[in-house]
């Protein structure tokens, strides 16, 4: 049984390949979605890597745009396209790590194969709040002088029209998810073949965070799900981005059920990973006794 790691990065190639290191056990391959904006060669090191594949249609994500959903939709479409039967997608950034072994990892995936992975919020219940993201003009994937003074006149004078199709529309503040290919690409091809919706999403915010959720829990899929992404993120700093986690986060890290973690930034704080690795490595000792 095989799985397929997505991921979409902009960070430095050695953050990435540690990544990889550590989950390269021959079970796992690994799609990378480079910044359009970065020079690929960068990541040269790891072009030999037999079971590493660059994902060739790369687009350059602004942060809160439809690029980022983007990537990932072109990332899926290229794993489906290879004809690798995998049992799991599994998303990630470039500042995401595996808090518990690839072994471990491995072994919850293999054991749960048919759920699908992903954190759900109503925004009719749960998250009213995000209902701005979809009920207002958004400019952030266009670009041009003055653009978000002008959003800001539009939605003082033009109503926008209602979600598209009568969506109930779901979401969270993470962006990640481990799938199946078959419901990571129904989604694909729902939203690329509904031009009104695409175009909708296109001047929304955000949409990495809803886009999946909504599709999945208005289809089939639904009775699939697992509320929940097994992602550690802490949200305590406030705002609209997490903490960058480091070795005072340590102990939180490892007491977790999750199995990835996030954000991780090797130039800011390269310990916890030693620590993170080193707690790994004890725990299947134990385990293996």
């Amino acid at each position: 049984m095989r799985f397929a790691l997505l991921i979409i990065t902009d960070s430095p190639v050695r953050q990435i390949k540690r990544l990889v290191d550590k989950m390269n056990t021959g079970n796992f391959d690994f799609y990378i979605h480079v910044d359009k904006g970065i020079d690929q060669d960068t990541y040269k090191e790891l072009f030999d890597t037999p079971n590493v594949y660059f994902v060739k249609n790369r687009v350059h994500v602004r942060w809160a745009g439809y690029t980022t959903q983007q990537a990932i939709f072109n990332g899926i479409k290229e794993i489906v396209a290879s004809n690798r039967e995998y049992a799991f997608i599994n998303l990630l950034s470039g500042q995401d790590y595996p808090i518990k072994s690839a072994g471990h990892i491995e072994q919850f995936l293999k054991e749960n194969v048919g759920k699908q992975f992903i954190k759900c919020w109503s925004f009719d219940d749960d998250w009213q709040e995000a209902n701005r993201r979809v009920n207002r003009y958004h400019f952030v994937n266009l670009s041009f002088k003055g653009k978000y003074r002008v959003e800001q006149l539009i939605n003082l004078f033009v109503k926008r029209n209602p979600k598209p199709q009568n969506l109930k529309f779901y979401g969270s503040n993470s962006t990640f998810w481990t799938l199946s290919p078959d419901c990571a690409m129904y989604v694909v091809t729902y939203v690329e073949t509904n031009e009104s919706l695409l175009r909708f999403l296109k001047f929304s915010w955000g949409t990495d965070e809803f886009v999946m959720q909504t599709v999945i829990m208005n289809s089939h899929y639904s009775d699939q799900v697992v509320n929940n992404n097994y992602r550690y993120i802490d949200w305590s700093a406030g705002g609209v981005k997490p903490k960058t986690l480091t070795v005072a986060d340590f102990d939180r890290i490892v007491a977790s059920s999750d199995i990835f973690g996030g954000k991780f930034n090797i130039e800011v704080d390269e310990k916890v990973l030693d620590l993170i690795d080193a707690a790994n490595k004890t725990a299947d000792s134990i385990a293996n006794i």
